[in-house]
Parts: C-alpha cells; structure tokens; sequence
C-alpha cells in the first residue's frame, strides 16, 4: 500500500467552502439558475447540472441524470446470460473489457465454476482488466488535463490509447465494443505475437506516463486548478459510498483486488495509491499511479503466462468446437441447447463486485432457475460517486466545477445503464 507522493502544502478546501458560505449570507441578494449540460464537452457525458449562484459563487447544486437509460436491467431479464454480455460492454464504455469480466464472474458464481477457470484464462482477463484500466486513466487523466487547460497531455494520452486499441483489435476483432469474456473462460485464445506486441506497449506507455507526470504534476496552472479544490475527506467518501480511485484519493485504502481478491490477483505484487487530502489534485495522483502499477501487473502475468487451455471443460456451460458439432450429434444437442436457452443456472441469489477503473462495478442476479435470469441488477460506481456533488459543490466557484468533474471520472453510459 502507498500513498500518492505529495510534495505541495493544501488547505482545508471544506473549511473553505463553508467560509465563502457564510461571508455570502450577509450581502447575498437574488440568485440566478444556471444550466450546465447536458452539453458533452462540459459535464463529460449527458449529465445535466442544475446550479445555483450568488454570483460566481454555487450555493445549490443539483444534478439530473437519466438522459441516456437504455433498460439495460430490464433487458437482461429477457435475454440469456450469454445474450447479455454484449450490453455490458455499453456500461463504462472506456473500459468494456473490465466489464465483460466483472459481469461474467458473477454468472460464474452463481453457476458454481467460479473456482474452476483455467488459469491461463484467468491470466488473461486479469490482463484485459489491466489494460482496460490503463485506457480508461489515459482517457480520464487526457479530459481532466485538457477541461483546466492542458492541451499537449490530451494528445500524449490519446497516442497511447490508439496503442491499446490495436492490441484489443487483434485480441477481440472489435476495437470498442469487445464482448470477449465468454461464461466459463473467453471467447477465443491470445493471437500469435500478440505477447510480444503488448510488451511493447508496456514499456511506451511507462515513457509517456513519465511525461505527462512531468508536464502536470508540477505545473503551476494546473496545481492552482486542483489543489485544494473538491476536498472529499475520509468519512465524507466513505459515508457516500464512493469507490475506486476518488474514494483512495480520500485516503482510504481500499482496493478490491486486495481486499478480496479474484482471479490471480492474490499472486501478483502491486500497490495501492491513496491520497491524503483528498482534493481534486490527489485524485489525479492516485490514477497516475494506478497507470504505473497497472504496467506492473501486465509484466508479471506476461511473466508468469501459463499454457493450457482457456475455457471449462464443461459442454453445459461452455459452446463445444466447431468441428465437432459438425461431425457429433451430441456435441450439436449440446451447442443447440446452450444458444436457444442458455447455461441452465440454479436457483438462488448471487452479488459480485469487481474493481474497475471507475470504481467497484457489481452485479446482483436472482435466479429461479434455467438460462434467464429472474432479477438483474448493477451497482454503477459512476451513479454512486456522482451522488456526492449536492454535498460538495456548494462554496465553489463555476470555474471549479469543470475541475471537479474531471476529476471524479464518470462515465454516463453506467451511470444511466
């Protein structure tokens, strides 16, 4: 565990706010509403901002959501568990690999095989979590520099992140939408090279992350914008459920894949950023940190990458060859069974939560059975940080908000599902 190295001196952003407050109650006069959003540019994504002002300064703040809900909920109540892998990939859309595995895990406990992957496959998603976070912290971080600012980091980080795009094309065959993960293993095995290639970016992206740690972390505009700007303290974080990396910026030092560990992540060496303030400058240290330590993990399961094959050997849960379902009746009853009605799934009730870049992403299912499930619900980390602007917002300035934003790193797509 570490704490995200912090050389600046900050105030009480919280003490702040609350002083501004009050010197405004005397000579407060009329307020205006402003509307910001749901512009994307301004509230990264269709979130709409309800604020109001006593001049530049936010003495209410209400958020409104739902302007992208989809149902995804409902419609995994009427599809198979397989069916539904497609739509998680339209939950945190920057991190789609992430969530395929997150989701599927959660079929798999409640299928009972949870602890029968092989362990080439649970290397592989491991990798495929990683690689999402790192694309998911460039992005995140390139925004947040560019929203206060910082044009050059927008570019570096893109540049990498069309990097990873290449490898989860040749991986998956999509570049975006990936649907990947499969029930009981993946949907297909590491292409020829491909190793090799994302050694290759492991040791680009730590050069570029190197710069854009020199271009930020230091610079006066940017420190001025985040510092002590968006204090969240410990039991404020912890009180409004924050998860991921805006609830370790808060010092809390938190982290499912060590916590409760999944996968192969009790094998591995890797540390835990957290902050100390809790401001919108910890934020940012703690994913540029999370980038570094991602890198980490990705040279160790290279390292480490067994043979073997990479799904259950399970004709109920897992779709057999190709070749034999062409030359095997049983084989085809098998293939035909599993497409029409899915894995048949028991009874009961199943939550798992994995910790994704945004934060834990959990998927409560309820079974009565077969191969849909009867109830289907997510814990969207992004929906739950959001809910802490009413609380924090108040006492800043507009200009602030933008900073602020940047710095929780939400994603709409999950936050409305």
């Amino acid at each position: 565990m570490m704490a995200a190295t912090r050389e600046l001196k900050v105030g009480d952003s919280a003490a702040r706010s609350a002083q501004a407050l009050d010197e405004l109650a005397d000579v407060r006069g009329d307020t205006m509403t402003l509307s910001m959003g749901p512009s994307h540019p301004a509230t990264h994504g269709v979130l709409r901002l309800v604020l109001e002002l006593d001049g530049e300064i936010i003495t209410k703040a209400d958020p409104e959501i739902g302007y992208l809900h989809r149902g995804d909920e409902k419609i995994a109540e009427n599809m198979t568990y397989t069916q539904f892998i497609p739509y998680t990939d339209r939950l945190d859309y920057l991190a789609p690999l992430a969530n395929n595995v997150a989701y599927v895990l959660a079929v798999e406990k409640l299928l009972g095989i949870h602890d029968k992957l092989p362990e080439r496959c649970q290397y592989i998603r491991v990798i495929c979590c990683e690689l999402a976070r790192i694309s998911a912290h460039l992005l995140g971080i390139g925004a947040f520099a560019m929203d206060v600012g910082a044009m050059t980091v927008f570019l570096h980080t893109f540049t990498e992140r069309e990097k990873i795009y290449n490898l989860i094309e040749a991986l998956t065959g999509a570049r975006f939408t990936t649907t990947y993960t499969r029930i009981g293993g993946l949907s297909r095995d590491l292409p020829d090279g491909w190793t090799d290639e994302l050694r290759q970016f492991t040791r680009e992206v730590s050069t570029a992350i190197d710069e854009a740690d020199k271009l930020l972390t230091r610079n006066k505009i940017f420190v001025d914008r985040t510092r002590d700007v968006g204090v969240i303290n410990r039991e404020e974080a912890i009180d409004f459920g924050l998860t991921g990396p805006n609830l370790r910026g808060s010092g809390v030092d938190h982290d499912l894949r060590k916590v409760q560990p999944y996968l192969v992540y009790d094998r591995l060496v890797f540390d835990v950023p957290y902050g100390e303030v809790g401001d919108c400058y910890d934020r940012y240290l703690v994913r540029m940190e999370e980038m570094r330590q991602s890198v980490r993990l990705l040279e160790q399961c290279l390292s480490g990458l067994p043979g073997g094959p990479v799904n259950v050997d399970d004709g109920k849960i897992v779709l057999p060859d190709k070749q034999k379902v062409l030359t095997s009746m049983e084989e085809l009853i098998h293939q035909f069974m599993l497409v029409t009605q899915g894995q048949d799934a028991p009874a009961g009730e199943v939550y798992f939560g994995a910790e994704n870049p945004k934060g834990v992403l959990g998927f409560y299912i309820m079974s009565k059975g077969g191969g849909v499930p009867y109830r289907l619900k997510i814990r969207a980390p992004s929906f739950v940080n959001l809910g802490i602007l009413p609380h924090m917002l108040p006492g800043h300035m507009i200009s602030d908000v933008v900073a602020i934003l940047g710095s929780l790193d939400f994603v709409m797509g999950e936050c409305d599902r």
